[in-house]
């Protein structure tokens, strides 16, 4: 994820109604409200939502373009990613643990399933790419064993393509839950989960861990994004 704002929001917005969103369920409401991720009860990351229910960016757009097979969007959420390989005429597949993320990406035409990326695949080993964008580096709180699981998906040759932030933050990994402030101003946290960041410095560290190569490491629009292969 992009991060737009950091800092705890001010007292004007509202008071806390924790336990009240579940997981990152509530970043799938596309209703105008604002959304952070709150690591660890102290760092307060605002979340692009808005873009995540939106086409796919110039700089998501650019990505995609290195996608010529069948393609896994990790953590699909609303399915942006995945509906704009379709309309490649890439195959292209969106999983998700949330249901609503699911209907949300089956209502865009595409495919996909709602399946935890450590269950049991389709076609493991013969997938061409993999995606971890928009944050889903951190999904499960460990990268190094989130990047092994996404290189069994994929054929050797295949490659993992990866969001990451820029030089600056390293690796963290802890607690975080998801902050919503909706209409009436009342700020609700979900319940905590695992989760994780990485920059580009630690990248080619976490994917030799992971038994993959840094093909390439670019940027567009300021965002950067890992390819990692599976040799």
């Amino acid at each position: 994820m992009t991060v737009l704002a950091a800092g705890r929001p001010s007292a004007v917005d509202g008071t806390v109604n924790r336990g009240a969103a579940g997981g990152f369920a509530a970043a799938l409401v596309a209703d105008g409200g604002a959304h952070w991720l709150v690591e660890a009860g102290e760092r307060w990351i605002r979340l692009p939502v808005d873009r995540w229910h939106g086409g796919a960016e110039p700089a998501l757009a650019a990505v995609l373009r290195r996608c010529t097979g069948p393609t896994l969007d990790v953590g699909c959420g609303p399915g942006r990613a995945t509906r704009a390989l379709v309309e490649a005429g890439v195959t292209a597949v969106g999983v998700d643990v949330d249901a609503e993320a699911i209907r949300l990406t089956r209502a865009r035409g595409a495919v996909a399933l709602r399946r935890d990326v450590f269950a049991p695949m389709p076609g493991e080993g013969r997938w061409a790419h993999v995606l971890l964008l928009d944050g889903n580096i951190g999904i499960g709180g460990d990268p190094v064993t989130l990047l092994r699981r996404c290189r069994d998906i994929v054929h050797p040759g295949g490659t993992v393509l990866v969001e990451v932030e820029p030089a600056g933050p390293g690796l963290w990994r802890g607690d975080g839950h998801l902050a919503r402030r909706g209409a009436g101003g009342v700020l609700r946290c979900g319940p905590s989960f695992r989760w994780a960041r990485l920059d580009e410095r630690v990248l080619p560290g976490v994917a030799v861990a992971a038994d993959l190569t840094t093909d390439d490491l670019i940027e567009w629009d300021g965002r950067r994004f890992g390819v990692l292969e599976r040799r």
